[in-house]
């Protein structure tokens, strides 16, 4: 299945039905009065989280959804039917933006969550309704109301509590599939990460938590380059983001500079997602002499000015791995506790992670128009190449008897 983590659909809600016009005609029973009974309300569009569903690729195929409208009153009291309310599924972790206002509608982060996104039309009102004291026989009925529309944008940003973070064939992948059931794709050449991929991380009985390994770095990715930065966004969410530095590449760069450059690109990504609390992890010990190791590791310090965690791991064997994930799993848990007992940190934390999204967003729109402009400027080039080589406007014929 391909993995779709943004798309745009539009919603329509169902129309109110009207109220009827209505008068009682029994056998017997003279000027039995007004009997138009209301319409019904329309069906409302409601987004709700899933748990089971990692994409929304089925919302690329099918853009348009429309709740079922009220049907129209009738004689005899009757009210019409009710349209039925339009449910829409979603992964957890969705955000729902109205993409005319760009205003952030919602953010579904439980299973089960709803989010009314579309409301229906009101029901109109029949002739019944107007009868009084000084008029017995109301012609007067009122229509059901338009039901809402709008355009949506849905982006999803997986849930995890630890981001992994790097170069491409920095160990991110071998490193998740050591510490978690997960099984990432892993090769002998970069980007073989084209999707984020989750795995939970048992520590204990009843004490885990989720990792998230998104598509490698490399530099220039804030600019557009590689496919890091479409995926960047889904660390918005993270709690805590592990930088997997390559000790021992194979292509012979420095880790110093790989590591700063990495660094770097996520600062112009995001500035708040660059401060987060980020742990260095030296992966690849194996592969070098504890001397040469040592010389590298100080020289990613140094270049870093780094003053955080770090550890030393070999993710292919595991070494060093248990203790970093005992380590975090601490970390979190004293994170989630302080957070229960003081209500103002996790709303400031909300407000980070919104600050963290729409500088996700508004980098990531702000590439794709320079993309957009590059693209209609090439073409004006083309059509003007085509012309120089077709017209013939400017060129001055004389004709020799």
């Amino acid at each position: 299945m391909k993995f779709v983590d943004e798309t745009s659909i539009k919603v329509h809600a169902g129309n109110g039905g009207n109220g009827a016009m209505s008068f009682r005609r029994e056998k017997y029973i003279a000027k039995g009065g007004p009997d138009g009974g209301d319409g019904g309300d329309g069906g409302s569009v409601i987004m709700e989280a899933d748990e089971a569903l990692n994409t929304m690729v089925d919302y690329r195929f099918k853009r348009s959804f429309r709740a079922e409208s009220g049907a129209t009153g009738a004689g005899r009291n009757c009210t019409g039917h009710s349209g039925d309310d339009l449910v829409l599924k979603v992964p957890v972790g969705t955000t729902i933006i109205d993409e005319d206002s760009a205003e952030v509608l919602g953010d579904l982060s439980v299973d089960k969550q709803q989010l009314t996104v579309a409301q229906g039309g009101f029901h109109g009102l029949g002739n019944t309704r107007f009868k009084s004291s000084t008029n017995r026989a109301p012609r007067q009925t009122t229509k059901g109301s338009e039901g809402e529309y709008r355009a949506l944008k849905l982006e999803l940003k997986v849930l995890a509590d630890v981001g992994l973070l790097g170069l491409p064939n920095a160990g991110k992948s071998t490193f998740i599939r050591s510490v978690s059931s997960a099984t990432p794709k892993v090769a002998d050449y970069p980007f073989t990460t084209l999707v984020p991929n989750l795995g939970v991380v048992k520590v204990e009985d009843h004490r885990s938590f989720v990792i998230a390994d998104i598509p490698g770095l490399i530099e220039g990715a804030s600019e557009g380059a590689g496919l890091g930065i479409r995926f960047l966004k889904h660390l918005t969410r993270n709690r805590v983001l592990l930088h997997i530095v390559d000790m021992a590449p194979y292509d012979g760069s420095d880790p110093a500079e790989a590591t700063v450059a990495i660094a770097r690109e996520l600062a112009r990504f995001s500035p708040t997602l660059a401060a987060r609390e980020r742990w260095l992890v030296l992966n690849k010990s194996d592969l070098l002499d504890g001397d040469i190791f040592r010389e590298r590791r100080e020289a990613v310090l140094a270049a870093l000015d780094w003053q955080g965690p770090v550890y030393e791991i070999s993710a292919i064997k595991g070494d060093g791995t248990g203790s970093l994930c005992g380590d975090m799993m601490n970390f979190l848990e004293d994170i989630k506790a302080r957070e229960a007992q003081d209500p103002v940190l996790l709303e400031a934390e909300r407000q980070l992670q919104t600050q963290m999204q729409e500088e996700a967003r508004s980098r990531i729109e702000a590439l794709r128009e320079m993309r957009r402009q590059e693209a209609h400027d090439n073409a004006l080039l083309r059509e003007a190449d085509e012309g120089y080589l077709d017209d013939d406007d400017d060129v001055e014929v004389e004709y020799v008897p």
